[in-house]
């Protein structure tokens, strides 16, 4: 049912797009260039590269905190995305209702950047490690959760730069300068990851949740345990999954659970019940998947956000 409405509703809006049309150009003389991102971490990248100008309206699709991968685009969402001059989005299994809508887009001349179609080397496939419970169905797909590696987030800050210019040739230079410096403040907090991770009394980290962190975690050597694959749909670990990760927090002398931000926690409590000591504290830590438009608007950023997980990533790793 869920895939019959949106069907419809892409049929919908792509007719309104052929009925519209558009030059594609990117010259706007009395009305602002309209750019819409699917999620906040792609929203405060080009925030950040748009700065000042009053030349770009722009706009996030997910504003409502709802995870990327349970995503039903309302009509409304994608009058959003026909309408705009610009489209942002990561790419992948998660982003394959905005498909129809991308093509017919293109055919209209309007712009669009799927990231992880210009990602090449950086992408990894979603991996099942050593006791993370396996799914019925599990296929080898790239991993979407590109906007936890912040070597990967200069890159795509670089290519939402590129659109932006192209689109408002007027301010190329501004987002050109904007984007250098706000590259840096991103490769700081990388190379504050990197030193942490080097001086930490322990290499080894434990989910007792999905895990969206294989970026992270490859970008700094770090090895893992987690009951589930970062685009899980599963929520009941089994009970060889539980046992797994118990023995592993002991031989391991873990002293932290990680579950991921609005987990109640209870996978990671039973966990710890299995444990020898029974005394490993719950963490939680932001996979950036649940700020909402108003947490936007209220100041959160990106770097904000990253650099708390830094604060979380030092305290379990020591």
């Amino acid at each position: 049912m869920k895939r019959l409405r949106k069907t419809i509703l892409v049929i919908l809006c792509i007719f309104m797009l052929m009925m519209t049309g558009c030059s594609g150009n990117g010259e706007h003389e009395n009305e602002k260039i309209k750019v819409v991102t699917t999620i906040f971490p792609l929203y405060d990248w080009a925030r950040n590269i748009i700065g000042d100008s009053e030349d770009i309206e722009l706009v996030l699709l997910m504003s409502n905190g709802s995870d990327l991968h349970n995503y039903q685009p309302s009509v409304n969402d994608i009058i959003k995305v026909t309408d705009c001059d610009l489209f942002i989005q990561v790419g992948g299994e998660s982003d394959e209702w905005a498909n129809d809508l991308v093509r017919e887009r293109e055919k209209s001349g309007r712009s669009n950047l799927n990231l992880m179609d210009n990602l090449g080397d950086y992408l990894r496939i979603e991996e099942r490690v050593e006791g993370m419970q396996a799914e019925e169905e599990e296929e080898d797909e790239f991993d979407e959760h590109i906007w936890l590696s912040l070597k990967i987030a200069q890159k795509a800050c670089e290519l939402i730069r590129n659109e932006l210019s192209a689109l408002d040739k007027r301010n190329g230079s501004k987002y050109a300068n904007n984007c250098a410096e706000y590259c840096k403040s991103l490769q700081k907090l990388d190379d504050d990851y990197r030193k942490t991770v080097v001086e930490a009394k322990r290499n080894v980290i434990m989910f007792a949740d999905r895990f969206p962190f294989r970026y992270m975690t490859e970008d700094y050597g770090l090895e893992y345990y987690a009951a589930f694959r970062g685009c899980s749909a599963e929520s009941e670990a089994s009970f060889e999954t539980i046992k797994f990760l118990a023995e592993k927090a002991d031989e391991r002398e873990l002293d932290y659970i990680l579950i991921l931000e609005n987990n109640d926690g209870r996978i990671a409590r039973t966990i710890i019940e299995n444990t020898v000591n029974k005394n490993q504290e719950i963490v939680a830590i932001d996979s950036l998947q649940s700020v909402t438009g108003q947490d936007a608007d209220n100041g959160t950023g990106y770097l904000q956000i990253m650099q708390k997980n830094l604060e979380v990533l030092r305290k379990v790793l020591n």
